[in-house]
């Protein structure tokens, strides 16, 4: 019998189902596996643009294998790390596949955090080598957390070179991360060795529709991998154009991106992460080649975590009901 209520998850509630970043990297792989097969609905995001840099997007999907349907509504404003807020806040309703009927609403903000490591993670996977073993963290925020944490289920990870334009920041990052994971860790006072020195390199700063990139041409060695988590805005032109594979999430979503303004100097990826873990297309093919993953954020990421974390929350009796 139908019951006219639904499960609040405010942000504490999310982050007490311990769902651990192993499991929402296999959740992710599953999700993109039906994406490569053609089975996943998901509209481009349509979005609003409140202050400049900012964005408040719509962003909903349907996963049919997962029997996960619902939208995520999320937003990011680069001005808030200036008013001791998130950049980015938001909530995800996740719907009954068979009737539409809400079953849940949750806060977005910890789900967007560690599936967007997640994706770096399954991208990496695909077009790393597998002994990376140096990570190189540009901006240490929330995603170079949870970017890291992911890199480190997969790879055998030692060192770690940590750069934010913020030395407190910094600093701050350092410190945090050699006691959680006791990584060889350092902080360095430019971005190049960050890039020059590591296997796979995450960039993560605020995205940006005229940036001014740090990365140059030769900077990423010949083997490595990187992960543009902020779009283009940490990479110049000319270092883009070195990349021997580029591959994204959505091929879609990139053609809209670079319509409106973004990856001007950006190569078309040569293939989508669906097309990498459904085997359609190759990952890496040789020890040398210098690859890199656009991650533009998909709503069937969010959609393929959050079926599990209610379902968990259910079993555990965690969150609030509330009247439809």
């Amino acid at each position: 019998m139908f019951e006219s209520r639904l499960l609040y998850l405010s942000r504490a509630d999310v982050e007490a189902v311990h769902l651990d970043m192993r499991a929402i990297i296999t959740l992710l792989e599953q999700a993109f596996v039906e994406k490569g097969r053609g089975k996943v609905e998901m509209p481009p995001k349509p979005g609003i643009h409140t202050m400049p840099d900012a964005f408040i997007h719509a962003m909903p999907a349907f996963i049919p294998a997962m029997r996960s349907a619902g939208i995520k509504w999320v937003s990011g404003y680069p001005a808030n790390q200036e008013r001791g807020l998130p950049y980015i806040t938001g909530l995800l309703i996740l719907n009954d596949v068979e009737t539409g009927i809400p079953l849940a609403v949750m806060d977005c903000t910890w789900i967007t955090a560690m599936r967007t490591g997640a994706a770096t993670a399954l991208s990496a996977k695909y077009l790393a080598r597998p002994d990376s073993s140096t990570v190189g963290i540009l901006a240490c925020g929330v995603q170079g957390r949870t970017n890291l944490e992911a890199l480190a289920c997969l790879f055998p990870v030692r060192k770690v070179l940590a750069y934010d334009i913020r030395p407190e920041v910094q600093e701050r990052y350092v410190a945090e991360m050699k006691t959680r994971f006791g990584f060889d860790i350092a902080g360095v006072p430019d971005p190049r060795p960050a890039v020059a020195e590591a296997d796979l390199v995450v960039t993560s700063g605020p995205i940006l529709k005229h940036p001014t990139p740090a990365i140059e041409k030769d900077w990423l060695r010949p083997g490595a991998f990187g992960s543009a988590v902020d779009f283009d805005s940490y990479w110049s032109g000319a270092a883009l154009a070195q990349m021997d594979r580029i591959a994204t999430d959505d091929h879609a979503q990139f053609k809209y991106y670079k319509s409106v303004g973004y990856f001007q100097q950006t190569p078309d990826p040569y293939a989508d992460l669906g097309e990498l873990a459904a085997g359609l297309k190759p990952g890496r093919q040789s020890e040398k080649e210098r690859t890199l993953a656009i991650n533009l954020g998909l709503a069937m990421d969010d959609m393929a975590v959050a079926p599990e974390i209610y379902r968990i929350a259910k079993e555990k009796g965690i969150g609030i009901w509330l009247p439809l």
